[in-house]
């Protein structure tokens, strides 16, 4: 299902940009930023409608061109073009979909190992890095905030921020657990390993939220980086971790030189998650922004990554499969986000 109201955008383009020209309107930065920020995501969008609209026309007349004067070229030009306009159309179709609250904002994803030990670390590695792969292929932007490695090798857990359009709502496709089966390479015997990592995504959460912390009920610790080596060590203990003590919940930032910044960056973090709880309370439910985690381990796959004895990565939630392994590794994960955001949407249709 595809709808894109273009004309209710263009007046919503004109209304933003005529409460532009009131000067009360810059009074407030980060209100402003945000606004223009939508801004632009809309202009955008019109733009690629625009596009696909022109693309569509050209193609008609290529058409009808070589049912006149039949040429080969001419075919090869259509057969090419009408390629580009699918690719396109379907990336249009997409974006669509991403209409609910925080879509549009940036994401903050958190990597967990679960069972399998330093296999599964290993695991967390090469997710975070199928994940890095694909907001590069987006021009998004990624910062590590957290890493505490593992033992031997690999990643115990990572939190990093990805940002950039619509960041959050493409990778709250995400949460879950995601499972490994492979020939261990850490283990000299050649045997088959099945392991384990969650995936947490919240989005980062404006600090207008209505979200309410009291300062006496946090837990505030400060310790020294953990990374591997590099811009991510200090020798200080600038690093800052917040639990709030009646839920529970824990959040860290390592990733600023300052005590401060990190202690800035852990508190939006904790208000995200607060606000995750909140939803899910409301709705009386797991699903929803905060998606569905269980234990890390058996039978609680969103999806199963299968390197031996055949290839084939495949999501339980919504049967999306395919058999290159190594290209989902490098990120080629939009198969699985399409087709989830797809399933939602029909869902949502569905209840209404």
């Amino acid at each position: 299902m595809f709808h894109f109201d273009v004309k209710g955008a263009k007046i919503r383009v004109d209304e933003v940009e005529d409460l532009m020209n009131d000067e009360s309107f810059w009074n407030d930065t980060e209100s402003s930023q945000n606004t223009l920020r939508g801004l632009k995501q809309l202009k955008d969008k019109i733009q690629e409608y625009e596009d696909l609209e022109q693309l569509y026309e050209d193609i008609e007349i290529l058409i009808e061109m070589g049912l006149e004067e039949p040429d080969e070229d001419i075919v090869n030009e259509v057969e090419e073009s009408l390629k580009s306009f699918i690719e396109k159309y379907e990336q249009l179709r997409i974006s669509t979909l991403l209409s609910e609250e925080y879509d549009n904002h940036n994401a903050i994803i958190t990597l967990h190992a679960g069972a399998g030990g330093t296999e599964a670390c290993d695991w967390v590695s090469m997710l975070y890095r199928m994940y890095n792969r694909w907001a590069d292929d987006k021009g998004f932007k990624t910062e590590i905030l957290d890493i505490l490695p593992g033992e031997e090798a690999g990643i115990k857990s990572i939190t990093a921020q990805i940002s950039g359009d619509n960041a959050y709502g493409y990778l709250k496709s995400e949460k879950g657990v995601h499972r490994l089966v492979r020939i261990s390479p850490f283990d000299s015997s050649g045997r088959r390993h099945t392991s384990f990592a969650s995936c947490g995504v919240i989005p980062e959460i404006d600090d207008d939220t209505d979200i309410e912390v009291d300062e006496e009920e946090l837990r505030i610790d400060t310790y020294r980086s953990s990374g591997a080596g590099g811009q991510h060590v200090n020798t200080t203990d600038s690093a800052v971790r917040i639990t709030h003590i009646p839920t529970g919940l824990v959040v860290q930032c390592q990733n600023e030189r300052s005590q401060h910044k990190n202690k800035e960056r852990a508190m939006k973090m904790l208000k995200a998650k607060l606000f995750e709880l909140r939803q899910e309370e409301q709705l009386d439910k797991i699903q929803g922004i905060r998606g569905e985690i269980k234990e890390i381990g058996f039978g609680s796959q969103i999806r199963s990554y299968v390197m031996h004895p055949y290839n084939m990565v495949k999501d339980h939630r919504t049967n999306a499969e395919t058999g290159n392994v190594s290209a989902v590794m490098d990120g080629k994960i939009d198969l699985f986000m399409n087709a989830y955001l797809t399933s939602r949407m029909s869902a949502k249709y569905k209840e209404e």
